[in-house]
C-alpha cells in the first residue's frame, strides 16, 4: 500500500484562469462608456424626436449586448476555474466568447449591408447637421474604447494571432467596427452635404460592412481552431522537439500540442531513446517560457539500433 502523500504529485487544473484578466476590466470599462452613451442618445431621441439619435442609440445597444457576452465569458471562466469537470481548465471559454462575438459581428455586418442596399433603392432625406453630430459623438466614444482595448489585443500576444485573447479580440473588433462606421458615416455625410453625392452614403456603408465581415471571418477561424483542438503553433512544437533531441540520442516520435487558454498549452510527448530516463528528466529539458501548463511524457526504449 502506498504511503506517499499524493499531494506531491497532484497539480492545479486552473491554468491561471482563476485570476482576473486585464481584458475583463477593460471590457467592463468600455461597456460603461457604451452604456452611458446609449442611454443618453435613446433618451435624447425620444425627448427631441430625433430618429438619428434614437437609431444610433439602438445600434450601440446591439454592440453593448455583444460586449456583455464577452464580459460574461471572462467572469464564467474565472468563477469556474476550480471546477474539476473542466479537465484542462476554463481557458476555452475565452475562445467561445470570441467565437460568439464574431458571429454577432458578422450579423451586424450583414445588417449594415442590407440597410445600405435598401437606402440605394429607397433614398431618404438626411438631416445632415444632426447626423454629423451623432456620428462625431459616436466616433469620440468608440475611439476612446478602441484605445482602451487596443494594447492588449494587438501587442501583448507575442505576434501569434491564434494565441490572442479571443474574447478581448472580439470586444476590440466590435468597438473598432463602430469607430469605422462613424468615420465612414462622417465622410459620406460631408460629401453628400457639400457636393450633393447622396448615393455615396449607402455605397460607403456597403464597403464598411464588407470590411467588418472580413474581420469577423478572421476571428471565427482563429477561435474555432482553438475550440476544435487544432495542433498548436509549429514554432512551439519545434522548440519542444529541439530541447529534447539536442541531448543524447533522444528522438520525439509523436507530439500533441493544443491551446488551453491565451498563451497556454497542453502537450503529450512520446520520446524514444536507447538510454531512457524518467519523464521528469525530459520535462526539465523543455523551455520554460513558452506557456506549457500541462505536460505528459511517455518514454520508450529504442530496441532497433543500427549496428555499424
Amino acid at each position: 500500500m502506498h504511503t506517499d502523500d499524493l499531494k506531491n504529485w497532484k497539480h492545479l487544473h486552473t491554468f491561471g484562469q482563476d485570476k482576473k484578466r486585464s481584458g475583463e476590466l477593460r471590457t467592463a470599462l468600455v461597456i460603461g462608456f457604451t452604456g452611458v452613451t446609449m442611454f443618453v442618445e435613446i433618451v435624447a431621441g425620444f425627448v427631441f424626436g430625433s430618429m438619428a439619435l434614437l437609431a444610433d442609440g439602438l445600434h450601440m445597444a446591439s454592440h453593448a449586448t455583444a460586449l456583455i457576452i464577452n464580459l460574461y465569458a471572462y467572469v464564467y471562466a474565472r468563477r469556474h476555474a476550480n471546477d474539476r469537470r473542466y479537465s484542462f481548465g476554463t481557458g476555452k471559454v475565452n475562445s467561445l466568447g470570441g467565437f460568439t462575438g464574431a458571429i454577432l459581428l458578422a450579423v451586424f455586418a450583414l445588417m449594415m449591408a442590407w440597410g445600405s442596399v435598401e437606402r440605394i433603392f429607397n433614398p431618404v432625406s438626411i438631416a445632415f447637421n444632426q447626423a454629423i453630430f451623432v456620428a462625431t459623438v459616436g466616433l469620440i466614444i468608440n475611439g476612446l474604447s478602441v484605445l482602451i482595448l487596443e494594447q492588449k489585443s494587438e501587442h501583448d500576444e507575442h505576434g501569434h494571432e491564434h494565441h490572442h485573447d479571443h474574447n478581448l479580440r472580439s470586444a476590440y473588433l466590435h468597438v473598432l467596427a463602430d469607430a469605422l462606421t462613424s468615420v465612414l458615416a462622417i465622410a459620406a455625410l460631408l460629401m453628400a452635404k457639400y457636393f450633393g453625392l447622396i448615393w455615396i452614403d449607402p455605397v460607403i456603408g456597403m464597403l464598411g460592412s464588407l470590411l467588418v465581415f472580413r474581420w469577423s471571418v478572421g476571428l471565427l477561424r482563429t477561435a474555432s481552431s482553438v475550440l476544435l483542438d487544432r495542433q498548436g503553433d509549429n514554432e512551439v512544437v519545434e522548440k519542444i522537439k529541439k530541447s529534447i533531441e539536442c541531448v543524447s540520442d533522444n528522438r520525439v516520435s509523436d507530439i500533441h500540442l493544443w491551446i488551453v487558454g491565451p498563451n497556454m498549452f497542453s502537450t503529450i510527448i512520446s520520446v524514444v531513446s536507447s538510454e531512457p530516463q524518467q519523464p521528469d528528466y525530459y520535462k526539465e529539458l523543455l523551455p520554460k517560457n513558452i506557456g506549457l501548463e500541462h505536460v505528459s511524457i511517455e518514454v520508450h526504449k529504442c530496441t532497433n539500433r543500427n549496428k555499424e
